[in-house]
């Protein structure tokens, strides 16, 4: 229970990072933070008995640059919703694949990098989609979104409370 997720907020509900539990009660004991929605069940102390928090208020302000995404399987996987771009199915064993193959002068960015299944990433082999007689489902393009920092889809997907304070996420 200690290691369930908590989104963090800033003092103007800007998303921060996603924390654990014991993390988060330490913030809210010390006087850091507010809860703004509680989890699920209590952590019981010697002398306290604290709500598990689902999501945070930090009491001050955190000021930091805005970094650029890097692209990394992980942030190709959460763009795509962990769903392979050529037949939609859904699964957690995906593949890079580049749609102009790289020894045909196809780049490693993120509009040419899309996630596939494995057995698409065979079947397409080092071909064009069009070669292959495949379709891409979406396009590849940069992620949407202003913050610096991702939420893992499979969160998103279980926290429903966080939606609230997500709203380029929805």
């Amino acid at each position: 229970m200690i290691n369930l997720p908590v989104l963090v907020l800033n003092q103007n509900y800007e998303p921060l990072h996603v924390c654990r539990v014991r993390r988060a009660v330490v913030l809210i004991y010390l006087g850091k933070a507010e809860m703004l929605e509680d989890g699920t069940g209590f952590i019981h102390s010697v002398s306290e008995i604290f709500e598990v928090p689902s999501v945070i208020r930090l009491a001050y302000m955190i000021k930091r640059p805005r970094p650029m995404r890097k692209l990394t399987r992980l942030e190709i996987f959460n763009r795509d919703r962990y769903t392979c771009q050529y037949c939609g199915r859904e699964t957690r064993q995906l593949t890079l694949d580049h749609v102009i193959p790289r020894y045909r002068g196809g780049e490693h960015t993120w509009e040419n990098v899309v996630s596939a299944c494995i057995p698409c990433n065979r079947r397409k082999a080092g071909r064009s989609p069009r070669e292959a007689g495949m379709k891409l489902i979406n396009h590849p393009s940069p992620p949407r979104g202003i913050f610096s920092f991702y939420i893992p889809y499979n969160y998103l997907k279980a926290r429903q409370e966080w939606q609230k304070y997500l709203p380029t996420w929805s």
